[in-house]
């Protein structure tokens, strides 16, 4: 009796178990998208580091891969899905000014401009200005912290890049 019961749970166990299990979003993306390309960034941003542009290039070809349906085109401009963009800018401010004049946080504001050109299923462009910052303490060299601030600030611009790609424009 309990072989059978032990039978009996298995096969209800296995009859509901998911066949296939996916972590990708597709979102809103029409079927017809299968392939998209990033022209590398420029840099527009006088204070920005000069590989800034070159690093959050290829970063947003990796954000955009893992995160959504859509693979990489080794030929730059081709795809369903052609990005391009310019970092147009890239401050340290004051901030959390304390008695004395004496801010206890500095912070790092960078604003990234994107052209979203699609080809397929009819073509069309959006366009996007993502501006994304990071407070640090202000008694901390922003050149022992940078790579650091820039790696958050750019997961939060290539996510804007995500969300507008995934929003039923």
């Amino acid at each position: 009796m309990k072989v059978i019961l032990h039978f009996l749970v298995i096969l209800i166990l296995t009859s509901c178990w998911p066949t296939s299990v996916s972590f990708i979003d597709k979102g809103g993306m029409p079927e017809e998208w299968k392939t998209f390309s990033v022209i590398n960034l420029k840099s527009d941003a006088a204070n920005a580091p000069l590989n800034y542009a070159s690093v959050l290039s290829e970063s947003l070809k990796d954000g955009v891969q893992t995160n959504t349906k859509l693979l990489l085109n080794p030929e730059s401009g081709k795809g369903e899905i052609v990005i391009e963009g310019t970092i147009k800018g890239y401050t340290v401010i004051p901030v959390a000014v304390q008695e004395g004049d004496n801010a206890s946080k500095n912070r790092l504001t960078v604003s990234a401009q994107f052209t979203i050109r699609v080809n397929a299923p009819e073509e069309d462009q959006m366009n996007l200005t993502s501006t994304r910052f990071i407070d640090y303490d202000s008694n901390t060299d922003l050149a022992s912290v940078e790579n650091q601030l820039l790696e958050e600030i750019s997961r939060q611009i290539i996510q804007d890049v995500i969300n507008k790609l995934n929003s039923n424009w």
